[in-house]
């Protein structure tokens, strides 16, 4: 259709504004507001008809929305002056009588329905840039730091503060603290049961007094003044299993933070004093959302230290040939029965890299990994021994001592013919990828500096 047929049948559909007028040809002559497409097309027709530009009161299609531009966005900067942010989004919820004129107005001015573009995106756009305007920010269209939805019909804003992302590794320097909250399943976290203090968690709703969840997410929650926060580790180890070497990584999510702008230094001094030596964090970066993912899916090979009491002595060669027979071995492990009741029941086949280990007559342990040396000298047999496993990802280290009734083939307590048991048990080393994990594309770079 010619513009100026469009221009003719749409304004005698009714009164229109300029950027009602100039969203149906929004798709014509880059660089232009509607605004203007619009002021254009009633100048024209003005000079084609030889008549005075009309200047409508009201538009039917808008009902005066398209003259609050300038409104919406100082109210926008208002509803985010709270929250520190380097990017937004602008969205709006457009009410449902709008969207009808709009659909009319094209309808009987020969267009077709998708003609343009909707109110919608006018007023993100127009909206958008004026915001933009007044803040030190950019705009994002994947993940903002903060959304804002502008509901034209409520006549408010509603402002989505997306999360904010601490990533470090964390080591556990004391056992029985588990990776997470741990609510009490007898009084179901209420810490009481028949109106009596619950006798599992002595009325706390909780097993454990502590964890490394509890030892670092508060600390982070406060420093970036969020609403919560939420741990994701990558994996877990066992509750009276310690986290050494290296450490675990994690990510520490805050929700709907006020701050981003952290020292990432004065943060982990900050949780380390908090936690008191029972648990250490280091290498904290800030991080983006994708970082939880990445974490959550780590399937990292790991190295463990274990204390094992046999139920009987073995010397020295008895041992090495034990160990000999598991290493490099593809493991059968059906799913122990101490996770039954959480795990399907499911037989899962795991790899033994390598695996070494002394003899230890005092059953006291030993760092077999920094070359420590058993001083088993006139001792040729020992009921206790310390071992290193490095092993595939979900490799259930414990049952690959003790063999869990048979449930896991082979093991070592079937190839030395004796029950076994893992007394003792740390973690070494979650290792990374042939790529590092820490990746620069997973961090913000900027805040970091």
């Amino acid at each position: 259709m010619d513009l100026l047929e469009f221009a003719r049948a749409a304004r005698a559909t009714g009164p229109l504004c300029d950027a009602c007028l100039g969203r149906p040809v929004a798709d014509r002559s880059f660089g232009l507001t509607n605004t203007e497409r619009g002021r254009a097309l009633r100048t024209t027709v003005a000079l084609d008809d030889d008549e005075p530009i009309d200047a409508p009161d009201e538009c039917w299609v808008c009902e005066g929305a398209c003259e609050d531009f300038d409104d919406w966005a100082d109210r926008a900067a208002d509803a985010i002056a709270e929250y520190d942010f380097d990017t937004y989004q602008v969205g709006t919820r457009v009410p449902a009588l709008i969207e009808e004129n709009e659909r009319l107005l094209r309808e009987d001015a020969g267009l077709a329905p998708d003609a343009g573009e909707p109110l919608k995106g006018e007023f993100n756009r127009e909206v958008g840039k004026r915001l933009g305007g007044q803040i030190d920010a950019e705009v994002d269209f994947d993940r903002p730091d903060v959304q804002l939805l502008l509901d034209l019909d409520a006549d408010q804003i509603e402002v989505q503060v997306n999360s904010a992302f601490v990533y470090g590794r964390y080591r556990k320097i004391k056992r029985d603290i588990p990776q997470t909250e741990w609510p009490c399943n007898d009084c179901n976290a209420t810490g009481t049961v028949d109106g009596e203090p619950c006798e599992g968690c002595g009325g706390t709703g909780y097993r454990y007094d502590e964890s490394v969840e509890e030892l670092t997410a508060p600390v982070v929650r406060e420093a970036m003044d969020g609403s919560r926060a939420v741990f994701h580790g990558a994996g877990r180890e066992d509750v009276d299993a310690r986290m050494l070497g290296t450490g675990r990584p994690f990510v520490i999510e805050v929700k709907e933070p006020r701050t981003r702008d952290v020292d990432v230094g004065d943060l982990q001094d900050d949780i380390n004093e908090f936690a008191d030596g029972k648990v250490e964090v280091d290498g904290l970066a800030l991080a983006t959302h994708d970082m939880v993912e990445r974490v959550k899916a780590h399937d990292a090979s790991k190295t463990y230290r274990m204390t094992v009491a046999l139920d009987k002595d073995v010397d020295a060669p008895t041992l090495e040939a034990a160990l000999a027979e598991l290493e490099g071995k593809t493991i059968e492990q059906r799913t122990p029965n101490r996770v039954a009741h959480r795990r399907g029941d499911i037989v899962r086949t795991r790899d033994v890299y390598a695996i070494d280990g002394k003899l230890d007559p005092d059953g006291a342990g030993m760092d077999l990994s920094v070359g420590a040396e058993a001083d088993d000298s006139g001792t040729s047999t020992a009921n206790h021994a310390t071992i290193e496993v490095h092993g595939e990802g979900g490799l259930y280290v414990k049952e690959l001592i003790s063999g869990d009734e048979g449930r896991t083939e082979p093991s070592l307590a079937g190839v030395l013919d004796t029950p076994a048991e893992v007394t003792a048990l740390d973690v070494l080393q979650v290792e990374g990828e042939d790529e590092p994990f820490e990746r620069e594309a997973f961090f913000r770079d900027a805040r970091a500096e």
